[in-house]
């Protein structure tokens, strides 16, 4: 959940310099969506509290801003100086001074000038979600774990503060505070679709699977043309071993994003699986469209034709997944059985002895054939 140090930069000017700045370039506006943004931290009042800062009026404010852009931390950082000699009393040019410094992974002093902010304006709810960031990144969890209730108390109403609070108790280790916390963030604000996700990633971490599907369907259900969030959610089905269940939310991923590779081979083996042998090698050879180079979707693709009878076809596939990958053990263990059915005794005994050469704790890209 925390906020990435290259996009650091970009994301506090958004804050607090407000919309004019960022409808400027359309590449802000992308790296935006990626990030988990606290939303209701952007609204009114800090723009309100902030409309006085002279500091946002300086021309400096735009040049951080594209050296940002450029990933010209250097100059961001040296201008951003410059901002903070010139508005000492000003708490946006300290923040913005601290974010950079963020971004440059100078933690410490990035510390140093978001305490400065929040000193000369203790209401400045942004800064301490970049304070908790710092502190966060360096190790001090205590630290950061006050510094985010202490912005709970100035914002009670926003679930932002509750999905930071989770991060930086899972960080810390504190996987049932993480839990609570995030719970907290889904109760306060159940259309937030970060507390959800938040809640997730928690709830994985205690080691509870059932509890974070459940909060990835919740996710999923707040947005329902994520089809990152239906893939994940069919791959965890598919841990599971709960393959008719990764079926509805692998199509759906699908839909939205009919040329990802693994989606396609993925729910080409469930619907194999289950039973819709060929509906699953269609989305196999699709897969393989695109990565003719992917052994196990061969694999799979070679399960899906013995399951229709067609061997000759099976031992293709499978002797082409063994070519590719020649440790994929699976693979010659079902070469050497179709080598076997074609009356191939000496080819299947070759097969065999390769499956058994093959050290042991190989791990297969997806699952095999149960």
């Amino acid at each position: 959940m925390f906020l990435r140090p290259a996009h650091l930069a970009c994301f506090a000017l958004a804050l607090i310099l407000g919309p004019s700045i960022y409808a400027q370039d359309a590449t802000l506006d992308q790296l935006l969506k990626k990030l988990p943004p606290p939303e209701k931290l952007v609204k009114s009042p800090v723009q309100q509290t902030l409309e006085a800062d002279p500091a946002l009026k300086d021309s400096l404010g735009n040049q951080i801003f594209r050296a940002t852009i450029y990933h010209d931390y250097n100059r961001a950082v040296s201008l951003s100086q410059k901002l903070v000699q010139r508005y000492p009393k000003s708490a946006a040019s300290h923040c913005l001074y601290g974010v950079v410094l963020m971004s440059e992974h100078n933690y410490r002093f990035a510390e140093v000038e978001l305490k400065q902010t929040i000193a000369l304006r203790r209401d400045f709810a942004v800064a301490y979600v970049f304070l908790g960031d710092a502190q966060a990144y360096q190790g001090h969890f205590g630290e950061a774990i006050a510094t985010v209730q202490t912005l709970l108390k100035l914002r009670p109403k926003d679930a932002y503060p509750l999905v930071l609070l989770s991060a930086i108790e899972q960080r810390a280790g504190r996987k049932e505070e993480a839990v609570q916390a995030a719970k907290r963030a889904t109760v306060l604000s159940p259309a937030y679709v970060s507390a959800w996700l938040e809640l997730a990633l928690a709830e994985k971490t205690a080691g509870r699977t059932e509890e974070c599907l459940r909060a990835l369907n919740s996710a999923a259900n707040l947005s329902p043309d994520n089809a990152y969030l239906f893939e994940i959610i069919g791959f965890s089905y598919i841990n599971l071993d709960r393959i008719a269940a990764a079926i509805p939310p692998l199509e759906r991923a699908a839909a939205f994003r009919p040329h990802t590779v693994l989606v396609q081979a993925q729910l080409g083996f469930c619907l194999m699986e289950t039973g819709r042998v060929q509906a699953g090698i269609d989305h196999l050879h699709l897969a393989l469209q695109m990565a003719p180079g992917y052994s196990p979707a061969w694999e799979h693709l070679g399960l899906a034709y013995q399951k229709e009878g067609e061997h000759h076809d099976a031992l293709k596939a499978f002797k082409r997944a063994t070519e590719l990958q020649p440790a994929y053990k699976h693979a010659w263990e079902h070469l050497a059985e179709e080598y076997r059915l074609a009356g191939k005794t000496a080819d299947a005994a070759d097969a065999a002895a390769h499956a058994q050469s093959i050290r042991p704790g190989h791990v297969d890209f997806i699952p095999k054939r149960r």
